[in-house]
């Protein structure tokens, strides 16, 4: 297993194939786009992974043993299963897949091919890292809980979650609502939460439970803004209109 030396700041791919030849374009294909590439030559190895850590995309090539089991394992795994599926096969083979992937790229890989494969796959990969991508911000907030209101910070927000500072003494599994807004939005978010922790400084970890739908779609595409800030221009000039 090796991980090449790319900034993970887009996200990071596991690539489960001992191929040398399609190991080496694909992983300095996903280089170009930011994304780090860690390489697993067996899927008995690499399926271990696949419950320890977040993947935004998972590439396997279909000659590797139990690689279709591996494909499944994608989609029951806790941590990646609405990660990008790409799978590789051999050119002209026939292959059946119970659970379809989102690409399927044939041997010999081909530059032009693969280039277009990846640049299509970047948005659902971005959008994959969105989900958890949490986002330092300073934001005043209001908590509400058993009719009481209390003033604290909102530092970081995802879609599924958010951190305060300088609150008040929370207890975990206490259920509250959270009153902010964001910059440049619009929209007065008031979100249901529940406490995941508290520590002595005053800090919690929120998990959202209901955002209605208006603010829900504000929130990703601010976060969306968020991390598309954070591109590389090499990766945001190979997206621009010519």
């Amino acid at each position: 297993m090796s991980s090449p030396g790319t900034s993970p700041s887009m996200g990071r791919v596991l690539l489960v194939c001992n191929d040398s030849a399609a190991v080496q374009q694909l992983s300095e294909g996903m280089h170009q786009l930011a994304i780090a590439t860690e390489v697993c030559d067996n899927a008995g190895q690499a399926m271990r992974l696949l419950n320890r850590r977040k993947f935004e995309a998972v590439i396997v090539d279909l000659e590797l043993a139990q690689a279709e089991q591996m494909l499944d394992q994608v989609r029951v795994s806790p941590c990646n299963q609405t990660a990008v599926t790409f799978a590789i096969i051999d050119q002209g083979k026939p292959a059946k897949f119970p659970h379809p992937p989102n690409f399927v790229m044939e041997k010999p890989l081909s530059a032009s091919v693969l280039s277009r494969t990846l640049k299509a796959a970047f948005g659902l990969m971005v959008r994959e890292r969105r989900r958890y991508f949490r986002c330092p911000t300073a934001t005043d907030a209001t908590i509400e809980s058993n009719g009481k209101k209390a003033s604290c910070h909102l530092i970081n927000i995802s879609e599924g979650g958010m951190a305060l500072a300088e609150s008040p003494p929370l207890k975990p599994g206490e259920q509250m609502k959270v009153m902010f807004m964001l910059p440049d939005v619009p929209v007065h978010f008031a979100i249901d939460a529940e406490v995941c922790w508290y520590d002595d400084q005053g800090r919690a970890g929120l998990r959202s439970l209901t955002i209605p739908p208006e603010q829900e779609s504000a929130l990703q595409a601010w976060l969306a803004a968020r991390l598309e800030e954070d591109f590389p221009e090499s990766v945001a000039r190979q997206f621009e209109k010519r």
